[in-house]
């Protein structure tokens, strides 16, 4: 058991916009979006409790409709895993970034639908999954392609580790 790690993320919160997908130049779909999550701290200075926001970005592998759902200010779930990765930038620095790859993403309602206070297990057996069938082509005529601009999701997985 000395060589068991565990990489797992579970988070429930609102998106900070919409979701956006794009297609490597194979043709595979990638979705990304960023979630944001709350929590309580108290401040230590006046003792007043005041909430802070955290911003994850979360990107989904060959889930290409998944965008049409995930609008900003719905309320989701995501489980995934963390991944680092690391680049270049044009002054030639070392970046990293850290994102969640998603597994499981689940609708569960959204500020503008009033429904933002369910409990998941509820939510998600109403709902269910947001999982949309594989392609290999992209679905719409206008979706862009997965290079360039801020929206660098990394190589996809290989084919033994996709989830779906």
């Amino acid at each position: 058991m000395a060589n068991r790690s565990v990489n797992k993320v579970i988070l429930i919160g609102h998106l900070g916009r919409d979701a956006e997908t794009k297609f490597t130049a194979s043709g595979v779909s990638v979705s990304q979006f960023t979630l944001a999550t709350n929590r309580r701290i108290k401040d230590a200075q006046t003792g007043e409790w005041k909430d802070e926001t955290d911003w994850h970005r979360v990107v989904v592998w060959r889930q290409e409709n998944l965008a049409q759902y995930l609008t900003k200010g719905k309320q989701v779930y995501v489980e995934g895993r963390l991944q680092t990765r690391s680049w270049e930038d044009q002054n030639g620095q070392k970046r990293y970034t850290t994102e969640v790859i998603a597994e499981e993403v689940f609708l569960l309602g959204g500020r503008t639908e009033g429904a933002g206070d369910e409990s998941f297990s509820a939510a998600a057996q109403q709902r269910g999954p947001v999982s949309m069938p594989r392609q290999t082509k992209p679905a719409q005529a206008g979706a862009q392609q997965a290079s360039g601009g801020d929206f660098d999701p990394g190589p996809p997985p290989p084919e033994d580790d996709v989830p779906f």
